[in-house]
This record gives C-alpha cells, structure tokens and sequence, in this order.
C-alpha cells in the first residue's frame, strides 16, 4: 500500500465549478479521479486523500463526495465546509469518507477559522472524528494556532507550510510550524514543494526545511503528498520529479515505507483493497 496524501479531483461534467470557489482554474489544470487513478498505478500507488479543492469548488463537497463512493476504500476526503452548513450534513460526509475539514488562511474565499460560525464548525468535526487540515504561507500560522489549540481537533499542516526562502529557517512562521511538531501530535504533509521552491527542480534549495521539518515531527507524524494535477505551478510538474526529491530527502526504503504506508495507514484510517471477483 502507497497513499498519496495531497490531491484535488474534478468532474466538470457533472459537477460545473461552483459560485463559492476561491479562484478559477485553467482546464489543463483539472483531472478526474479515473485519470488520477491512473497515475497512482504507473507510479505505484494504491491510494489518495483528496482534498476538496478550494479553486473550482469552494465549499461544494458535492464531486468529493461522488468520487469517494464510486472508488470506496481507495480514497478519503478532506471537504472544505460553509459555516452554518446543516447538522446532518456532517455524519453524511463522514459515512461518505470524509475524514478532516480544511481551511485555507490565506484566502478570503475560504471558510475562516475566526468567523463567527467557525466554532460550531470545529465543534461539529471534533464529534465525527475529523481532524484540522490548513493550508497558509509564510508566518500566517501563528495567527491560527490559538484557535486550532482550542478546537481540540488534530492538526495536519499542508505544503511543509510554505515558508518563504528568503526569509531563512528563523522565520517565526516556521519557528511556530517545528514547535508544533515538537508537540508530538500535529502532522504536516511534505508536499508540494514545488510552491515555495525558489530554484525549481530538482528543489534542493528546499532541503534544509524539509529536514528541520523531519527532524521536529519525526518520521511517525510526516506524510508525503504529489498534490496533482498542481493547480497554478509555476513551471512543468509530475509525480516523478517530486519523488525523486522525496528518495533525496529519505534515502531509506524502510523511512519511506512509514510516509507512504505505516502513517497514511495509522492516522487517516487507509487499508489495503481487496480484491473483488470478476
């Protein structure tokens, strides 16, 4: 088993992006989840947590939800919810898999953990079991972390917190991120790297944060994600290249093996598929 910890699905066809979104997407840009499928098998992966994405679908759960029951057991879902969404909307999602909410500090668009329904919101999500997944830059975490501390929701980290290079690993954005780790119980996701890379492939000049980054969570508390179909990248992505800077990072198969397995598997709840007769 190989979970792929960070991507975005669409079906455009039947789930016409939504008045909610954050931003508009080009359409070399979206994918489905039979052509991400695809992908995983050619690089040998078996699962995926797909995170609604912000860009296309604001808070319209509604293709998160349609792919996750036609490839059940092989994804899990993250949505990214309104406030004031009704009650039973909740335990839907979650029988449906869905397994954490997400919020993206630095865009307006997106549901804000300080509004005033953010509350009942987390509320809500520590009943079902979910955990508090953020997306932000720079030092914008430090804003954030009094009320995910509150929330009593687990905490997930995107996109190794997109720190900002020039600005050196004392940073106190990033200062912030290795204390949580160090904390022992939040997870961040190493992933997408190419976002805040100055240098582009083979992204070494990201190295030194990556490391900090495994050095205060340990190996048990980090993942790995690809986050296809890489919305707004900068320059040519796919899955091989940032693989290649994850064996850079982690030249251990038996290390790799807990990002891409043992963690997915032990904090997000994935298990092996079985085999249905034809």
């Amino acid at each position: 088993m190989r979970v792929d910890c960070h991507a975005h699905v669409y079906d455009v066809k039947h789930h016409p992006f939504n008045a909610s979104r954050g931003f508009d997407t080009l359409p070399c840009e979206v994918g489905t989840a039979e052509q991400f499928a695809c992908v995983l098998d050619a690089h040998g992966f078996t699962h995926g947590l797909l995170v609604n994405p912000l860009g296309g679908y604001g808070t319209d759960n509604g293709c998160l939800l349609s792919v996750l029951n036609r490839f059940a057991g092989k994804f899990k879902g993250v949505a990214v919810v309104a406030h004031g969404t009704a009650e039973d909307d909740f335990p839907r999602m979650a029988d449906g898999g869905v397994i954490g909410l997400r919020f993206n500090l630095n865009f307006p668009a997106s549901p804000s953990l300080y509004a005033p329904g953010a509350e009942r919101t987390l509320q809500l999500a520590r009943e079902h079991g979910w955990f508090a997944q953020v997306h932000y830059e720079g030092d914008t975490i430090l804003e954030a972390l009094p009320v995910l501390h509150r929330s009593r929701l687990p905490i997930v980290v995107d996109h190794c917190g997109r720190p900002g290079l020039q600005a050196g690993l004392a940073q106190p954005g990033f200062k912030a991120l290795l204390e949580l780790g160090r904390g022992g119980s939040a997870v961040v996701k190493l992933s997408s790297v190419f976002r805040f890379s100055v240098t582009g492939f083979p992204y070494e000049d990201v190295d030194p944060y990556v490391a900090a980054l495994i050095d205060a969570f340990t190996l048990d508390r980090c993942v790995w994600g690809s986050d296809w179909p890489y919305l707004h990248a900068k320059e040519r992505i796919d899955h091989a290249t940032l693989l290649a800077a994850l064996y850079r990072w982690i030249p251990s198969e038996t290390d790799r093996q807990k990002l891409l397995c043992d963690n997915p598997a032990r904090l997000f709840g994935f298990k092996p598929l079985v085999s249905r007769p034809h």
